[in-house]
């Protein structure tokens, strides 16, 4: 059976990791179905929801594959997941995670790299590599910490500290916390509203902002500039401001 299942929809695909029976550990062939489907999602694919069947999101690596590797065999595992969760960061089309469950080790990483994360009630969060005599190999020590802090994550990785769905709202794990059952749901609603944007300011909040964020206060005024300029500039963008001065578009409202 496929280990991962893709639905497109209205310029939105859903991807599900299918391994319910091993919580949806993640082993290599998985990882790079999902790196397939990133490189070409596809012209009409505007907005993706990373999903799950069954209870959990994920509970990290498989670890019925992690075999006695050498060091230059384990290097190359984790620069592969590397790779493949870097192309779902800094690909085209935003990515909304919708979690639940076991949220764990490499279930966390590539949670994180997605741009959009909505977790239910039943969402934990661990890092529990320290235990295992492991560290890290899947991004999570580059991204988890722009997300909670490296105090936090170190505390995760050192105690084995667990955070239940309320406390890793409140750290930044999620963006949305919804009833039990529902993160599917937003997470569809919110990559709905997400495609209907203007493609380019899409790819200017994925692209441009983060290297903002990391750049020098001029450097980034001047990417701002740049990217604000690209955007105003489109065929999409002046028609949806021609929409807007004629009252054909809808207003901010609460």
């Amino acid at each position: 059976m496929s280990t991962l299942s893709i639905d497109r929809r209205d310029g939105v695909a859903v991807l599900t990791l299918c391994r319910p029976a091993k919580r949806n550990a993640l082993d290599d062939a998985t990882v790079l179905r999902v790196e397939e489907f990133f490189r070409k999602p596809g012209p009409d694919v505007r907005a993706v929801v990373l999903d799950a069947e069954g209870d959990h999101f994920s509970a990290g690596l498989d670890l019925g594959e992690l075999t006695e590797r050498s060091t230059e065999e384990a290097l190359e595992h984790s620069l592969m997941w590397h790779r493949v969760f870097d192309t779902i960061e800094g690909g085209r089309v935003p990515v909304v995670a919708a979690l639940k469950g076991a949220v764990i080790g490499g279930g966390l990483e590539l949670a994180a790299a997605a741009h959009l994360r909505v977790a239910e009630p039943t969402a934990f969060y661990a890092l529990p590599e320290g235990q295992r005599g492991l560290f890290v190999g899947g991004g999570g020590s580059v991204r988890v910490p722009r997300l909670i802090g490296a105090h936090r994550m170190a505390d995760m990785m050192l105690t084995g500290r667990v955070l239940d769905a309320a406390e890793g709202q409140a750290v930044g794990l999620s963006h949305y916390l919804t009833e039990e059952g529902g993160a599917r749901a937003k997470a569809l609603e919110l990559a709905e509203r997400i495609a209907a944007n203007a493609p380019l300011t899409n790819f200017a909040v994925l692209q441009a902002l983060p290297r903002i964020a990391e750049a020098s206060p001029a450097g980034g005024l001047l990417l701002e500039s740049l990217m604000a300029a690209v955007a105003a500039g489109s065929a999409d963008a002046q028609e949806r401001m021609r929409a807007f001065l004629d009252g054909r578009a809808g207003k901010v409202t609460r």
